[in-house]
């Protein structure tokens, strides 16, 4: 599993999931900290890795894209400190992990976690 995560989320948790033999980086590790939400999602398809964020644009750009890939974990808790978010990711990750591959949406909120398979919409 290869995770990219985004901007506003603790740089320190890139370690972390380094740590549980999970490929993570992080964007302010890659000179990415400014970048454009197309950006990130194109560095992530390029490297094959998933991206995690708290942004709702990452979805609706796979939506517009009518994209297969990369899949996307929008986390929607707010002040979740490094370990905290590791220990969420390792359970998304561990409860999602062939809807992940296959490419999906995937919300994680504090009592549920919602999947969409991608693409999001379907080409008229």
């Amino acid at each position: 599993m290869k995770l990219l995560l985004d901007q506003g989320l603790p740089l320190s948790a890139a370690a972390l999931l380094r740590d549980a033999d999970i490929d993570a980086i992080h964007v302010g590790e890659v000179g990415m900290s400014e970048a454009e939400d197309a950006d990130i999602i194109q560095r992530a398809r390029d490297e094959e890795r998933m991206v995690v964020t708290l942004d709702a644009d990452f979805h609706a750009l796979l939506a517009l894209a009518v994209a297969t890939t990369p899949s996307v974990i929008r986390i929607r808790i707010e002040r979740l400190r490094a370990q905290a978010l590791t220990n969420l990711l390792m359970t998304v990750i561990a409860e999602c992990e062939d809807d992940l591959e296959q490419g999906s949406a995937i919300t994680v909120e504090p009592s549920r976690i919602r999947i969409r398979r991608l693409p999001l919409v379907s080409e008229v």
